[in-house]
Parts: C-alpha cells; structure tokens; sequence
C-alpha cells in the first residue's frame, strides 16, 4: 500500500510500526461554529482512510481531538453574553449531530483540551527542564526553536526567512519571532494555575500532549486539513521529538482545501455553506460522493454543476441495486474487487475506486442473467459500503430532503387519488396529479398496477 507522506513529498510505501494494528491521530474541530462544507470534506476523508484500513484488517486506534480551548471561543463567549461552557457543549453537541447525519463515524478516542491541563504541563515542565522552553519575568513561555535544527523539515520553511512582522505577531519577550507560546499567561476564564503562573495552553502544545498519552511519542499517522501543515503540525513535530527525543509520526496526510465557485470560502464573501444548511437541500451521500470524486490531495470546488453530477452518479448507482433486496447469497465478484482495492491502496484513490462502481453498475445494467446480476449487485453494494454510501434502501434515498412544503403522507394522497382517477379513465385528472407533483420535484413511476415516487433533487 502507498501513502503520500507530506513530510518527504513522495507517496511511500506505508510499513505500520506493529503488524496488523494503526495508530492514527487527526486534528479535530475548534469548536465556536457550526462545521462547514470544508470540514466535512477533511473528516470524511479520513473516515475513509480508516474505513479502508479495517477493511484490510487492520485494527486501527483513530485519535481525534476536540479544541474546546481557544481565543475564538472565549471571543465567542463575549459576544453572545454567555459562559466558555455554554459555547463549547453548544458547538459539540453540533458537531456531533452534523457527523452523525453525514455517517461519519466517531473516533476510538476523543479528547477534549479541557479534559488534559495536567498531560499539557507535564510536557511543558520537561521541555523547560531540558532547555527547549523558556520564559521571562510574568511572560509567556516559549518554545525556543532555535534549539532545534531540523525546524521546518514538515512545512520545508527556513524561519530565518520568516517575516516576523506580518507572519508572526511581534513579541518582545521572544527570543526569536517565531518561537511560539505553550502556555499563555491569563485571568481570563477559563484559566489554570501552573508554575508559570494563572493561563491556558498554546494552541500546538494540546495536540503533542493527548497524542502522546494515547499513541505513544512515536505513531503511524498524524493527519489534518492542509491549512494545518504550517505552523500547527511544524511546531508538534518540535515539541514532540524534543519532549520525548523520539521520532514523532511516521507519516503525514494533509487534505487539501475546498473553494466554492472558485474562490475561499468566506462569510464575508457569502460562499460560507455550513453542513446542516447543506443536508437540508442535498443527501448526505451526494455531499459524499462530491468529495469521492476528488483525490484528498487536490483542492475541491463547489458549484452547483459538482453537486450535481454526484447526485446524478448516485442516482445511477442507487437505480442499480434497485433489486439488490430480493438476492439471498453475499457472492461477489473477486476481480472486480481486487480492482477496487487496488485504486484504494494507491493513496486512497477514489476517483478511480467511484469510476470502479459506475462501470459495475452499468455491467449490472446490461446483464440478463439472474446469477450475474445477484453476483454484481452483492459486489456493488459492498464496494459502496466501503467508500460510505448505500446506507439507505432505495425509497430512503430517493424520497429524502422533502422540503417543498409537501409531505410523504401529502404524497401518498395525490398518488391514491390520481390511481383512482386512472380506474375511472379520467386521465386528465391523472395528468393534472402527476404534473403537480413533477412541479414540487416528485416523478411517479408506475408498475402495473403500482406506484412509487423519487425526489428529483
């Protein structure tokens, strides 16, 4: 299997540290906002990746914080009038129902900040007590980077190049601008008492200490969007290795940014989708298949025409295993399979694992033969499952995101009308039900003497 390692540019072949098992750590949410489309497209990408490794058999320990210490939302708390708490259970219990509507799945470990004061000035005190770390009278301390060489190995910056006045904030208690703070001094609530004095953690430190605790000082996989690349996970990689002089990760994967229309996603630009507004007009599964036609690795931009031609690429698949329901046997097709897996061990290449589904799926299609048919069905459905959709049954998709002022039960009424209209040979009124319906995006399909509907959008 190869892995694209963000710290030697290459794609390498992933060797884990213990056969058989995956030590993963991902960079979780800040949590003072409602995640958006961006963080939707990073978690699910290593929802994937685990997904993938379990597959393989691999018993896999996946790690991902939760930053419910911050600037943004004691800033937050400011604003609204309201306690640090009241924001961070706000914004978790958010967080949790977004990944829950999107299947993603919850980490085997979720630490909070909060939760970790006392792992977070362990590791302060030891960098301190071997000259990596340093303060002066009622100031911050300090990472002190000079102390080590290989700084900038992960983002490949020199930080004597650095602009301290416009990269960095100028502090003139640091020995050089781009040393960083592992505990910033405060009585601000929320506040801890430290040797250093009342104050909270810096932002890099949380990261090193909670991976460290439950992965160990050396694991197999750090990961987070790429806008972490630098200085977040450059500066882990400092404290770390010089915390507990060991190697830090063994590999890093960085997901790269979702634009919409072409341009940063920005409030102020009014491109700024979070992901319960977007569930509210698409399917989870088309959100996800949005993201499948993308490498990790490749910048994603939204536009309607993306969304939908995922929706019209789900559709075709979930059109296909249609019958899936009445096959009783799980046969599967082992080549088409292999081909899968493949794609995937190619870096999580899921384009071409998609691209795999669709020629199954127009196969399926074509056949007549009933063995075959049950043999592509079973192995398009599993496939599916691997890459997280085809968790609904086919009406579940197709008659989701009713949000056009008509409900299931409105449906079901028109349908029962225009049948009854349709024993009496009035086909005008039958006509009339049938394109009220179109106009609320419903099309009826009709099977003998059966109905059934889809949402077309």
């Amino acid at each position: 299997m190869k892995i694209f390692n963000s710290q030697s540019g290459l794609k390498e072949e992933f060797k884990p540290i213990e056969k058989g098992k995956i030590n993963i750590y991902v960079c979780g949410m800040t949590i003072y906002d409602f995640c958006h489309i961006g963080h939707a497209r990073t978690f699910f990408s290593f929802d994937l990746m685990v997904n993938f490794f379990r597959f393989l058999n691999f018993e896999v320990n996946y790690v991902r914080n939760i930053t419910d210490i911050d600037d943004k939302i004691i800033q937050k708390a400011k604003e609204e009038g309201v306690s640090f708490e009241e924001i961070t259970n706000k914004f978790i219990k958010a967080m949790n129902e977004d990944f829950e509507a999107l299947n993603i799945q919850a980490p085997n470990l979720e630490p909070k900040v909060s939760e970790h004061i006392e792992d977070i000035l362990n590791m302060i005190k030891n960098l301190e007590s071997n000259d990596f770390a340093y303060s002066r009278e009622n100031s911050d301390v300090y990472f002190d980077i000079e102390k080590f060489p290989e700084y900038g190995k992960l983002s490949k910056r020199n930080p004597g190049d650095q602009d301290s006045g416009s990269r960095v904030e100028i502090d003139k208690d640091k020995k050089n601008p781009n040393d960083f703070v592992l505990w910033k001094k405060s009585n601000e609530e929320p506040y801890w008492t430290s040797k250093w004095g009342k104050g909270r953690p810096g932002w890099h430190i949380e990261c090193s200490a909670m991976s460290n605790k439950y992965l160990g000082a050396n694991f197999d996989i750090h990961g987070g969007g790429l806008d972490l690349k630098f200085p977040h996970h450059e500066n882990e990689i400092a404290q770390s290795e010089c915390a507990n002089n060991s190697d830090f990760a063994n590999y890093w994967i960085h997901v790269a940014p979702l634009n919409v229309d072409g341009k940063k996603m920005s409030k102020s630009l009014g491109n700024y989708f979070t992901i319960r507004e977007l569930l509210k007009k698409f399917h989870p599964e088309v959100l996800k298949v949005f993201f499948l036609l993308s490498h990790y690795r490749k910048p994603i931009n939204y536009t309607e025409d993306s969304i939908s031609e995922a929706k019209n690429i789900l559709d075709k698949l979930y059109e296909s295993i249609r019958e899936s329901e009445k096959f009783d046997s799980t046969n599967t097709d082992r080549k088409i399979f292999d081909l899968f897996t493949e794609a995937l061990k190619d870096d999580f290449n899921t384009s071409q694992a998609l691209k795999i589904l669709q020629k199954t799926s127009q196969n399926l299609n074509s056949t007549e033969d009933e063995n075959e048919k049950e043999i592509l069905s079973n192995t398009l459905k599993s496939l599916g499952k691997i890459l997280g959709i085809f968790n609904y049954s086919f009406k579940e998709y197709f008659q989701a995101n009713l949000d056009q002022g008509i409900t299931r039960e409105n449906i079901d009424k028109m349908i029962a009308e225009r049948n009854q209209a349709r024993l009496k040979k009035d086909f005008k009124k039958a006509d009339l039900i049938r394109e009220k319906l179109l106009s609320l995006d419903i099309v009826l399909e009709d099977e003998g003497s059966k109905t059934t509907w889809k949402k077309l959008v």
